[in-house]
């Protein structure tokens, strides 16, 4: 059983950073892949990134390649994600997920555990 917690949401300018946490209970934490997704009102859910559980390797939808990324602290138990050059659509509720291995995959559907998510406002 994996326990997420995500923080750092918050009302940002357009162009502005913020940068999310998830933290992760439970030993086995870092042999788990981790994703971030996102959800804005009356829209599907979307994947934004995943990364392994040692950290070594990791993907990013296009939507954010080049202004998102993806990092792990592993003896912290904590998934980062650091949002640069942020646009009004990247608006939403942001969730991280983990899964039962470390296949990166971008379908939400293949992730068992998830945190409440945290709240992301780009103002224009």
């Amino acid at each position: 059983q994996v326990q997420l917690v995500e923080s750092g949401g918050g009302l940002v300018q357009a162009g502005g950073s913020l940068r999310l946490s998830c933290a992760g209970s439970g030993r086995t934490f870092s042999t788990h892949a981790v994703g971030w997704f996102r959800q804005a009102p009356g829209k599907e859910r979307e994947y934004v990134a995943t990364i392994s559980g040692s950290g070594g390797h990791m993907d990013c939808a296009d939507s954010v390649k080049g202004r998102f990324a993806i990092d792990r602290d592993n003896a912290k138990n904590t998934v980062y994600l650091q949002m640069t050059s942020l646009k009004p659509e990247d608006t939403a509720v942001y969730y991280c997920a983990a899964r039962i291995g470390g296949v990166l995959i971008s379908n939400g559907a293949g992730y068992v555990y998830w945190g409440q998510g945290t709240q992301v406002t780009v103002s224009s």
